[in-house]
C-alpha cells in the first residue's frame, strides 16, 4: 500500500524537526511511538499472546503474561503521553510561526496605510494648489462653475 504524496512542510516545523533529530532520546521515543501505532505492532501482539496460549508457556490465569502486558502498558502509555507533548510543541511552533506573520502583515498593512494618508494629503494640497493656481487666472474655483458661466448668458 502506497503512501499518499507528502504536504510540504511549514519551514518552522521543518526546523523544530531537525532540532528534535540532534537528541538520541527524542529519535528513540519517535521510533517507538510510529512502531507501537502501527498495524504491525498489533500483529506481533496477535502472535506473541496466540504463541503465549497455544504453547502453554503457563497456565491459566496467565499471571506472567498479565504482569508483561500490564509493564508494556505502563510504558506505552508513557509513549502516548511523550507523541502527545510532541503534536503540542508542534502545534505551538505553527501558532508561534503564524502570529509573527500576522504580526508582519499588520505592520505593513499600517506602513500601507500611513502611506495613503500622506498620498491622499498630498493629493489634496496639490489639487488646493491647482484650484488657487486656476481661480487667480480666471476667476473661476471650480470646473463646474465655469462650465455653469460660460453657459449660461445671464452671467456674461
Amino acid at each position: 500500500m502506497k503512501r499518499p504524496p507528502a504536504l510540504p512542510a511549514h519551514p518552522a516545523l521543518l526546523l523544530h524537526a531537525q532540532e528534535r533529530r540532534q537528541s538520541a532520546e527524542n529519535r528513540v521515543a519517535d521510533r517507538i511511538t510510529a512502531f507501537a501505532g502501527s498495524m504491525k505492532f498489533v500483529y506481533l501482539h496477535v502472535i506473541w499472546f496466540a504463541a503465549w496460549i497455544g504453547l502453554r508457556i503457563e497456565g491459566y490465569p496467565y499471571g506472567l503474561l498479565t504482569m508483561i502486558v500490564s509493564l508494556e502498558a505502563i510504558f506505552l502509555s508513557t509513549f502516548v503521553m511523550i507523541s502527545q507533548n510532541r503534536a503540542d510543541e508542534k502545534r505551538q511552533v505553527l501558532a508561534d510561526a503564524q502570529w509573527q506573520t500576522v504580526r508582519q502583515e499588520e505592520q505593513q498593512n499600517e506602513d500601507l496605510l500611513r502611506l495613503s494618508n500622506q498620498i491622499l494629503r498630498l493629493t489634496t494640497e496639490i489639487h488646493a494648489m491647482n484650484l488657487a493656481q486656476s481661480g487667480s487666472a480666471s476667476h473661476h474655483s471650480t470646473p463646474d462653475q465655469a462650465q455653469h458661466e460660460v453657459s449660461d448668458p445671464a452671467t456674461q
